[in-house]
């Protein structure tokens, strides 16, 4: 029988121990808006608390389709659920979803302290991981909250790979192409 199920998890075993094999981030060189890979695909990045849009990846968005966008308002308008650590899935294609995650506190640094939030970001990507686990999606993001976030991207990769690869979901982060003057 074949169900299209895909094992996410190996176990390696001799006569006495058994090793897991856990999932690792992958990481291409390409745009996150144009996701490779089977669907169902969940493409996540971070969004602010101020219900502010127009800046860095979410431009991207924009410019892919409208309605992560809209619907990240309609969603600030509401005040129901807006808050760190809490995710709103749009469905942009068939099997594409976007995940707005609310893992930034303002938009500026403040006395020092970059907008990100690392233990809301966690929050997110485990309910990003709920998602994914009930449709059988693989999760695709930008290097997320380390732009203009401020995030260390250690820490970042650090929480990605113990909330989302260590429980059997493929994770693919993208980074552009540097552009053909700083290529040599």
């Amino acid at each position: 029988m074949t169900s299209g199920y895909k094992p996410r998890i190996t176990l390696l075993c001799t006569a006495f121990v058994c090793y897991i094999a856990l999932m690792r981030i992958t990481y291409i060189t390409g745009d996150a808006t144009k996701p490779v890979g089977d669907k169902p695909i969940i493409l996540a990045h971070i969004c602010n608390d101020v219900g502010g849009w127009g800046a860095g990846f979410v431009l991207a968005i924009s410019k892919r389709w409208e309605t992560p966008e809209s619907e990240f308002y309609a969603w600030y308008e509401r005040k129901q659920d807006f808050a760190l650590g809490n995710v709103q899935f749009v469905t942009v294609e068939d099997g594409l979803l976007v995940a707005n995650m609310i893992g930034q506190h303002d938009i500026y640094p403040v006395d020092g302290v970059p907008p990100i939030r690392y233990d809301a970001v966690q929050k997110c990507l485990s309910k990003v991981r709920k998602k994914a686990e009930s449709l059988g999606a693989t999760i695709h993001m930008p290097k997320i909250g380390a732009g203009l976030a401020g995030g260390d991207w250690a820490v970042i990769e650090e929480i990605i790979q113990e909330e989302l690869c260590n429980n059997g979901i493929s994770v693919t982060v993208y980074t552009l192409p540097k552009p053909k003057s700083q290529s040599k």
